[in-house]
């Protein structure tokens, strides 16, 4: 019997139509566009200004799109699932509240939180479930309304990030084709260097902790630089070697759009052909965990049936991985 693989079959990603330019941001912080573009690489970031709507609503507009497009009903879905850091509620899971707007009473849903990596995390675990037969069409989804914890008082922080979802249909298929190898780590004494301070069970909400501005992102910048470039070099080359795959056999490389630094960084010290490196970060900024769906959705037209793909994230916690898959089909 040929072995099952999990194979994406559609993807599309959605953006809200408020872009945030580094000129606005020089008149709300003590910042300018060639500070910005010389420490990030960001020009501009879409942000979500609807009131009351959240990553559930960013993940509808995403998923919606992505039915159509696949010509996919919403009773095949068995499973929705959504890595986020950005939740519409502690609970319940966004995506069951996304299970609800979207229409899909069949499958079943959770979140995966995994920091900046959770895409790329929900892409493997869901990749299993398809494998081991259990589920025929999954959706995976990265959604993130990040505009809710940036102070935009720090300039540190609050030129990076912006809001975004990005979805893609999995299905099995008995070609050698979709998720490969997978390689996932985490190391949660990383925590220290990024998080949200308050708004757990350690440090519950308070009239205090929001004075404080505790439940804003915190980071130290040259810490998580320092650890991602290390961490996303040794990963792109441990699954490379794993798969004996040289610079030759790849066609695309995915890293996580974090800093504009770090993937220069990465491009001089594995020796990539930059022209094979999806990079969007100028102009969406860092949408955490749909930062990968949303790549793969612009450069969809460009990729053709059995190319390989290396994608490779770092986030909180700290979380970083790698995943070889090889495309699933060529654009229509």
């Amino acid at each position: 019997m040929n072995k099952v693989h999990a194979v994406i079959t559609g993807i599309a990603g959605y953006l809200p139509d408020y872009i945030l330019t580094n000129e606005e941001l020089s008149h709300m912080v003590d910042t300018s566009d060639e500070w910005i573009m010389t420490r990030i690489g960001i020009k501009e970031r879409h942000i979500l200004k609807e009131p009351d709507s959240g990553s559930s609503d960013l993940a509808v507009k995403a998923i919606e799109k992505l039915l159509e497009k696949t010509n996919t009903h919403r009773d095949e879905i068995d499973f929705i699932l959504c890595a986020t850091v950005t939740p519409d509620m502690q609970f319940p899971a966004t995506a069951n509240i996304i299970a609800d707007k979207v229409g899909i009473l069949n499958g079943f849903g959770y979140d995966i939180n995994a920091g900046c990596s959770g895409f790329l995390y929900a892409l493997a675990s869901a990749s299993k479930w398809v494998e081991s037969g259990s589920c025929k069409k999954i959706i995976v989804v990265g959604t993130e309304k990040m505009s809710s914890i940036v102070d935009y008082t720090d300039r540190a922080t609050c030129p990076i990030f912006g809001d975004g979802a990005g979805a893609v249909l999995l299905e099995p298929t008995t070609e050698k084709l979709g998720v490969m190898d997978c390689i996932l780590h985490s190391d949660g004494s990383g925590r220290k260097y990024l998080h949200q301070k308050a708004g757990g069970s350690v440090k519950p909400a308070s009239r205090e902790t929001v004075d404080a501005k505790e439940h804003f992102i915190y980071q130290e910048g040259q810490a998580v630089y320092k650890h991602a470039v290390f961490r996303m070099c040794e990963v792109n080359k441990e699954i490379c070697d794993n798969n004996n795959l040289t610079d030759n056999d790849v066609n695309w490389y995915v890293p996580h759009q974090a800093n504009k630094r770090i993937i220069n960084s990465l491009i001089e010290k594995l020796q990539i052909d930059p022209a094979k490196v999806m990079i969007n970060i100028e102009r969406f900024g860092n949408t955490t965990a749909a930062t990968l769906p949303l790549c793969l959705w612009e450069w969809e037209s460009k990729m053709k049936k059995g190319d390989n793909v290396i994608l490779s994230s770092f986030g909180a916690g700290f979380t970083w991985g790698a995943i070889y898959l090889k495309w699933g089909y060529d654009s229509k």
